[in-house]
């Protein structure tokens, strides 16, 4: 069959008030661009004549401004899932104008499959290229494809030439079963396939393509700092030990690393370490530095969701498809995601906190404890999975005022009891088998910044003891003192001990 060429415009115009939709990709790279923004001007005109319009959003991962910066500016979503970092975006969450629902990444698509957020209407699916029988090859991000595109009523495609066909074949396209009965997952190497390259769509569901020119909204990080690099050597030296120990296998082991400039720093510390073997990576965001070590023989493979690299970079990588061809791979977020998989592989995790408490809980999600800054992503996917679970951040923030470790932490989305390692710049908390008391010591003592570290151990004099020694009264004292003098180093146990 012919498809029906149609523009942004009109296919916007297709959705209607109080649908949800879904669309393609995985960070800014992979999500449609077009379509939203036309969505955000119809929104916007209705409004002006005092109608109603706003849609659910339900995504991978993030997307760029062209989606959610556009509609949550035209207040066109009225529901959201599952992660963004969009700064419009979060004031409107905080505010509470738009419902957010932070969901663990590789949980999306079945609860979709399940019905738990609700039935898809519309899917919007970038392309490098589609067949008249309905196969959608797709770009540089995968996210929920698979599955919002099977369970649609209609597909609206746009087919973005900014992307180069040489991408057809670099996608492994799997989708689990629903329960009962679930087959297991066939992944015993990061490089095995078990899908298809592209999604096989019904044509009668595909009601428009919309053809674009329109690179990805990449989004760049700040060049590395003293601290973080220091943190990535610390990452580096404490792999290289426990390889030395035997703890990590001769071969290594699969590695994943979360997003930002503190991943950057760290997998370009583990590039340099020439005590740490070519490695391969089973994770769900490709960075620029990894494709640097993927050329340098440092990386031998990686597995992803996305290709969540700057456009100079994906352009080196098209340009170069010869070599990347065999190097990479793109996957749903169910499955690079895949606690399954996670463990039966290996991996180890390497995420970012906000902060971490003398315990080794640590919050990734709020600021304290109220204000939403990005949501979980797929950090709790990894860590709760992890052969070795790293957490790692800078000991203070906010110019000192902030001490990123704390008592106790003002939300948990990582538990004590899948967090093996924090990291600072100070140094390492090998928390990995230790009691509770023997982690608040590791904590402090090695991973506190120094303008803290006696705030803290007068903080373990004034608790109450037990298998985890608290003062109540006192835990979230540090938060508070913060939101009411603008500093934690001014806060007094005295005061806040009842």
């Amino acid at each position: 069959m012919s498809f029906n060429f149609i523009t942004a415009a009109e296919a916007a115009s297709l959705i209607k008030d109080g649908e949800i939709i879904g669309l393609s990709g995985f960070t800014p790279a992979g999500s449609p661009k077009a379509v939203t923004a036309e969505l955000a001007k119809i929104a916007e005109e209705k409004h002006a004549r005092g109608e109603q319009f706003q849609v659910g959003v339900i995504t991978g991962a993030s997307t760029g401004d062209s989606c959610d910066g556009v509609l949550t500016r035209a207040h066109a979503l009225k529901f959201r899932a599952p992660y963004t970092t969009n700064t419009d975006f979060r004031k409107a969450v905080n505010s509470g104008e738009i419902n957010y629902t932070d969901i663990h990444l590789s949980q999306v698509a079945q609860r979709l499959r399940s019905g738990f957020l609700g039935h898809v209407s519309t899917a919007i699916v970038e392309a490098c290229e589609i067949t008249e029988d309905g196969r959608i090859y797709l770009t540089a991000g995968v996210g929920i494809t698979p599955t919002i595109a099977r369970l649609a009523d209609k597909v609206i495609v746009e087919l973005n030439a900014a992307h180069s066909k040489a991408l057809i074949g670099m996608h492994d396209l799997y989708e689990m079963e629903r329960p009962p009965f679930r087959r297991p997952v066939p992944i015993v190497h990061p490089s095995d396939r078990i899908g298809l390259p592209y999604i096989q769509v019904d044509p009668s569901k595909i009601v428009g393509v919309v053809e674009v020119n329109i690179p990805d909204e990449a989004r760049g990080f700040h060049d590395p700092d003293p601290i973080t690099d220091r943190i990535g050597q610390n990452v580096a030296e404490f792999l290289a030990s426990d390889l030395k120990k035997g703890i990590i296998p001769s071969t290594f082991l699969p590695l994943q690393s979360g997003v930002g400039n503190i991943a950057n720093a760290v997998l370009s510390a583990l590039g340099k370490d020439s005590s740490i073997p070519p490695f391969e990576m089973y994770t769900e965001v490709i960075q620029n530095s990894v494709i640097k070590l993927i050329k340098e023989g440092r990386i031998k493979f990686g597995s992803t969701c996305s290709l969540s690299v700057t456009n100079d970079c994906l352009q080196d990588i098209y340009d170069h498809m010869d070599f990347f061809r065999h190097k990479l791979v793109l996957r749903p977020s169910e499955i690079s995601n895949c606690p399954e998989v996670v463990r039966r592989l290996g991996v180890i995790t390497m995420n970012t906190a906000i902060e971490a408490d003398i315990y080794g809980n640590v919050n990734s999600t709020h600021i304290c404890g109220t204000k939403m800054m990005n949501g979980i992503g797929g950090s709790g996917d990894f860590t709760r999975s992890a052969y070795i679970s790293i957490f790692s951040c800078p000991s203070t923030a906010k110019g000192g005022c902030i001490s990123s470790i704390v008592p106790m932490v003002s939300h948990l989305d990582h538990s004590e009891h899948s967090v093996n390692v924090i990291i600072t710049e100070q140094g390492i908390a090998d928390l990995r088998g230790k009691s509770p008391m023997e982690r608040a010591q590791a904590v402090i003592e090695n991973c506190a910044h120094p303008d803290y570290k006696q705030l803290l151990w007068d903080y373990l004099k004034i608790s109450t003891k037990g298998q985890t020694s608290h003062c109540l009264s006192a835990a979230l004292g540090m938060h508070q003192v913060f939101l009411e003098k603008g500093d934690m180093r001014l806060t007094d146990w005295a005061d806040l001990h009842r």
